[in-house]
């Protein structure tokens, strides 16, 4: 393993620690924006109270984005910038998070890599074909990840345009892992065991499916970033079908190699949903911020990850579906309560917004970390 980065990544120029200096001073500081309060919060500095996004807050939950999804299908809105662009704006619209995150999805650098998807009829992912062999992972090519994902960078311009220096932009990745995952499933699946089968059976052929996958995760990262995007979030969301023993050289390895090779120009948030034995791993990535589902303690953990280290998390997003306004704003203060004090900490859901979520839910929600002091 590798030794874990003690310093944190330098933030974006225009973002400093100016407000602690006017403090000093007895000067009253300037009020800080969204953005800077999500990249303060990043790099583990103060701010007002923690900022909010949430996963999936893009898409399905809204009415706004339902009545597009009657005239287009997904794949037409993941490719369309304008289309895409839209949709990434309509929370925020609707909710002023602090973060706004692309609309997008992760299997498109599978497909940049000349492996398509679909949604199947039934609902899941069905990819083009599965990878069943050496042959297969060779004509995967790196070469033409930038030209296939144009429309992601002209995404990202139309919103980073719209946005100004108000909001952050979140722009995103699936880990090697998971994508492999899906790679060699054919798409989605109950349970992802093939990913893990190849590891055990024929080593070679998972670590180049992962080194094709690592390259083009830094490709396709970086081209976000020369697009604007503020910070990146990689989603390991497979992380709970790697076992702790391994999970290093399944995931961890290559989620560490991707950041490293962006070479600290944005602060990196890392999610692996289930890893919830492979914290020590994870931390060695060197991500600046770690994204925790909703079945471990903040206040635990609080105390257990190194203070450069920041939190994202973790409310359970099924409270969104089944409780009250009422009870989501105590779920929330409880979690604020909890992370007090601690620098760096991201207000979140465990996972995505659910489809069936309540919008009086979120707007509680965003209202009682909004208003925590």
């Amino acid at each position: 393993m590798s030794s874990i980065r003690t310093e944190r990544a330098p933030g974006p120029s225009s973002v400093t620690n100016e407000s602690a200096d006017l403090r000093k001073s007895g000067v009253a500081p300037a009020p800080l924006t969204n953005r800077q309060r999500f990249l303060n919060a990043c790099l583990g500095r103060a701010v007002d109270h923690p900022p909010v996004w949430l996963m999936r807050q893009a898409g399905r939950v809204l009415p706004e984005y339902r009545a597009l999804k009657e005239k287009f299908s997904f794949l037409e809105l993941v490719k369309t910038p304008d289309l895409a662009a839209e949709v990434t704006l309509q929370p925020i619209r609707r909710f002023d998070f602090d973060a706004a995150i692309l609309f997008s999805d992760i299997l498109v650098v599978p497909e940049a890599l000349g492996q398509s998807y679909q949604f199947r009829d039934g609902g899941g992912i069905q990819m083009e074909f599965n990878l069943g062999g050496a042959a297969d992972v060779d004509r995967l090519a790196t070469d033409a990840v930038p030209e296939r994902l144009h429309y992601v960078a002209e995404a990202l311009s139309l919103i980073k345009n719209a946005l100004g220096d108000r909001t952050a932009l979140l722009g995103f990745a699936g880990s090697p892992w998971t994508l492999a995952n899906f790679m060699l499933e054919g798409g989605s699946a109950q349970q992802h065991t093939k990913g893990y089968e190849l590891f055990q059976t024929d080593r070679p052929l998972f670590d180049s499916l992962c080194e094709k996958l690592t390259q083009a995760v830094i490709i396709y990262l970086n081209m976000q970033i020369d697009a604007g995007v503020d910070a990146v979030q990689i989603f390991d969301s497979h992380g709970e079908f790697a076992p702790a023993r391994d999970f290093d050289a399944l995931s961890g390895s290559w989620i560490r190699r991707i950041i490293a090779g962006l070479g600290g120009r944005v602060p990196v948030i890392v999610f692996s949903k289930g890893a919830n034995s492979s914290w020590t791993e994870l931390v060695a990535t060197g991500a600046d911020v770690l994204g925790f589902d909703w079945n471990v303690r903040l206040a635990e953990w609080r105390q257990r990850l190194p203070a450069r280290v920041g939190i994202q998390g973790n409310l359970n997003p099924s409270l969104l579906v089944d409780s009250t306004p009422e009870a989501i704003a105590l779920e929330t203060t409880h979690l604020l309560t909890q992370m007090r004090g601690r620098d760096g900490y991201i207000f979140n859901l465990g996972h995505g917004v659910p489809p069936a979520a309540k919008l009086e839910c979120i707007e509680r929600l965003v209202a009682t970390v909004r208003s925590f002091v």
